[in-house]
């Protein structure tokens, strides 16, 4: 074991494959050493989505190779190791399996200790691998299964404020994209789309904008999307759409933050607070620009991951794998997947036909 621990984390919950390993550093941001992720945007871009026992066989096919590329690479041996963490929830339950279990199996060969990792606490805590963050802070957590804001009181310590009461963003722009016919990955691809558009040519819904707290809906805002798709007469016009469809999520996120501000600002009295955006689509340009805006208007400091540390990586999994380690937070070696898996234990159900605002 050594003085400054050195964590090993993994994450598998949905199509990447990934590998990390980072080193705590007495400046209070950790040391990356290695972070290897592996796509599969090949693998199902024929399907227009991700196929789980398709995903699930290439983490069983790549896994080994990732770890000992991300063991090179770090230039760490692996007796120089501290801990195992790996995302043990929430995702795909064919996908999480493999990677739990490869954690596990290094673990209790190299007689370490084995840490499960909440898949959307790495997100969380992404911007601690490279810079210094206190606690408490709101989180809005933005990716293809989730949207929600949080309050970030401590490790393993959450209180939702909002949620989405349907899709999740990162699902809704790749919805949209489908419709609009932008090939897998859809939001990335729209959001580049949407820059040859007229963001002005369609009028669409904000559903719950005057309800609901800083609760979300965008399923609404899909099937207005759906409708025009079927009018539209040329490729300018789903440009000028997909134009359309990003102005109107910058503007739901912009009304629904000032709510979620104001959410925060009640259990939290702190004078100067930090507003974390953070998952996939924290890395969508139109969306950082509108976050920033609206985080100087009401005196919170913006702070978004890297770009490279955005989408799911294991480097995440690390940080939060070194937080526990650091606390003796260690899980025994029959620790299950879970495929929901709330920061929130106690936070209500919102979703489904009836939900009530």
């Amino acid at each position: 074991m050594t003085e400054k621990p050195i964590i090993l984390g993994i994450e598998t919950s949905c199509d990447e494959t990934a590998v990390a390993i980072i080193q705590d550093d007495e400046s209070g941001v950790p040391k990356i050493l290695s972070n290897i992720i592996s796509s599969q945007f090949d693998i199902h871009k024929e399907f227009g989505g991700v196929v789980p026992e398709l995903a699930a066989r290439s983490h069983v096919e790549k896994i080994d190779l990732i770890a000992k590329k991300a063991i090179d690479e770090s230039g760490v041996s692996l007796d120089k190791i501290s801990a195992i963490a790996a995302t043990a929830g929430p995702g795909l339950i064919v996908c999480l399996t493999v990677g739990l279990n490869f954690g596990k199996a290094m673990a209790s060969s190299l007689g370490l200790p084995f840490i499960g990792v909440n898949h959307l606490e790495g997100h969380a805590l992404s911007p601690k691998l490279h810079s210094k963050l206190n606690y408490p802070y709101l989180l809005l957590l933005i990716s293809g299964g989730h949207s929600q804001y949080l309050s970030v009181n401590g490790l393993g310590k959450h209180k939702r404020l909002g949620t989405t009461i349907d899709d999740a963003l990162g699902e809704a722009y790749d919805k949209t994209a489908k419709l609009l016919g932008i090939e897998f990955p859809g939001g990335p691809n729209l959001e580049k789309f949407a820059l040859k558009g007229d963001p002005d040519k369609f009028e669409l819904p904000k559903p719950i904008i005057n309800k609901g707290g800083c609760n979300l809906s965008f399923a609404g805002l899909k099937t207005a999307i759906l409708r025009i798709t079927k009018i539209i007469k040329n490729k300018q016009e789903k440009f000028d759409l997909a134009a359309s469809f990003q102005k109107t999520i910058e503007e739901i996120l912009y009304l629904k933050t000032k709510v979620a501000f104001d959410e925060f600002k009640k259990i939290n009295s702190q004078d100067k607070s930090s507003f974390v955006v953070a998952g996939g689509v924290a890395a969508n340009k139109g969306i950082r620009k509108k976050l920033i805006q609206v985080s100087k208007e009401h005196s919170f400091q913006p702070i978004f991951p890297d770009l490279k540390l955005c989408g799911d990586n294991a480097a995440m999994i690390a940080m939060v794998g070194l937080e526990k380690y650091k606390k003796k937070k260690f899980d025994k070696l029959d620790l299950p997947a879970s495929p929901r898996l709330p920061l929130d234990k106690n936070a209500k159900f919102l979703k489904g036909a009836g939900v009530k605002l």
